[in-house]
Parts: structure tokens; sequence; C-alpha cells
């Protein structure tokens, strides 16, 4: 697969693969899985900050969403050296949402990634997920995601 090819064909541009913030890789490869750390909402304007139910709708939130799953695919992209035809298929996603006590759309929020991740991979992108409310989450971005890849 064209990784590069399948995101232009709808709309969009695989970023350069975001370096950590901290302590820790951007991701492992063990045996033949690919774990990616976890991925804030950054567009091409800089973080996106917000806190669902207070100052940020779920559509918004979907589209930080899709840009962690943005830099999923980059991370996973860097980690099979550009060879995306090494990767086999999205296992699982594990979606944060900086939401407030009283919100409750957290799946909404999180299928901005599972959306974009099947358009892009077709069934392969199909996946086991979570998604959970924090209180706050680094730099006040409004989502964070992880993954788990299947290499061939």
């Amino acid at each position: 697969m064209d990784l590069s090819a399948k995101l232009s064909e709808l709309g969009h541009t695989l970023p350069a693969a975001p370096a950590p913030a901290a302590n820790y890789v951007p991701y492992v490869i063990s045996g033949n899985q690919l774990f990616i750390s976890g991925q804030i909402s950054n567009g091409p304007d800089g973080l996106i900050c917000g806190k669902l139910g207070a100052d940020m709708a779920t559509e918004e939130g979907a589209k930080a969403a899709q840009s962690c799953a943005l830099a999923l695919l980059a991370q996973a992209n860097t980690a099979v050296e550009g060879d995306f035809s090494k990767v086999k298929r999205l296992v699982k996603l594990v979606g944060f949402v900086n939401s407030t006590a009283e919100f409750t759309e957290q799946p909404k929020v999180i299928n901005g990634a599972s959306d974009l991740m099947v358009q892009v991979m077709g069934d392969m992108g199909r996946h086991a997920r979570s998604a959970v409310s924090a209180a706050s989450l680094p730099l006040g971005v409004a989502v964070e995601i992880e993954a788990i890849f299947e290499l061939a």
C-alpha cells in the first residue's frame, strides 16, 4: 500500500513523525507487533487544545482525533522505514479524551481516528478500541491516542 498516495486521495498529507516530548521512545517493535506511544492532537497551526463538554464540540474533538491518527500512521511509516506493506493490520487503538465529567461522547470523538484508519487501510484498519475520558491531558490537548499494529 502506498500510504502517502492513499492519504492524498483522501485529502490528507502524512505529517513528519513527532519526536517524543519526554523520556520515552515513539514506538517499540516486539516480535511482530508495533506499539506506538500516545500521539497528541496537533494540526498545521499547532496543538489542538480544549476540553470536550466545556469549550470544544464533539465534531471538533473528532477532528483532533483524526490528527492523532495521522501522527500514528506517520510513526508506523517511520518504524517500517517507509515500506507500509510491512504493516499487516491495525490491532487496537486506545483513545483518551480531555473532557468534563458530564461529557459522554468519547466514542464519537475517537471515531475521528477510527474512521480515518478504515478509510486509509480498508479492512486492515478495523481494530479493537477503547475510548475513555481524562480530566486533563498533556499540554492541555483535546485528544491523545496510542496504537498497536501487527507487522507482516
